[in-house]
């Protein structure tokens, strides 16, 4: 074999080295892509995961809060008195002159009914939010869902408020078609009786 097909042999060997190394190379890259692409999915799943989990525990902490203080079943009327009997019993314990009250349309719902009792009270500022701080009790599912303050036009050390607290309650399965009728809409709520039940404690 002469000289220059040495040289034909060997410049031929060299670019099918080079050839073959780019060839490897690009398939390295795209290999490397790839596995690069499945870590990057490997951690979202795992994250997904992770929340998915997260969420079942905090839905299972949730169901077994709602089991331990399920409400028992009441007729909205029933509900409505109660509601009406305990804010006028903790505005009287907290000094507030309870003007006007009254009973709203009872809102239906997939699985609790809410009662609502609209209150007119005058007071101080400190007396108003111990007042509504006793209202407001979540884990007791009575909330207040409207609140409207001014000063009292007669006394500028007092205020006059009105709030609506609402009562989350379950309705008797015989009774749960017909609830929200037993009272009529805006309808004045009747006077405290003396025979009224103990105020509820924390």
């Amino acid at each position: 074999m002469s000289d220059r097909e040495k040289k034909l042999v060997l410049f031929f060997g060299l670019g099918a080295f080079v050839l073959l190394n780019l060839f490897g190379f690009s398939k390295f890259r795209v290999f490397r892509t790839k596995v690069a692409n499945q870590v990057v999915a490997a951690k979202a799943a795992v994250a997904t995961a992770e929340e998915n989990r997260e969420e079942a525990d905090s839905r299972s902490e949730e169901m077994e809060w709602l089991t331990n203080h399920y409400p028992e079943a009441k007729a909205g009327q029933t509900v409505q008195t109660e509601l009406q009997l305990f804010g006028e019993n903790q505005a009287t314990a907290n000094q507030l002159t309870v003007g006007n009250r009254r009973f709203l349309p009872i809102e239906e719902g997939s699985y609790f009914q809410r009662a609502k009792v609209e209150f007119k009270v005058t007071g101080t500022e400190a007396a108003l939010y111990r007042w509504l701080d006793r209202l407001q009790m979540p884990d007791q599912f009575r909330t207040v869902t409207f609140l409207r303050l001014s000063p009292d036009a007669k006394d500028d050390t007092l205020i006059d408020c009105t709030a609506i607290a609402e009562q989350w309650f379950v309705p008797p399965a015989a009774d749960a078609d017909a609830e929200g009728e037993a009272v009529e809409p805006g309808a004045e709520a009747p006077a405290t009786s003396e025979n009224t039940p103990p105020t509820p404690q924390k």
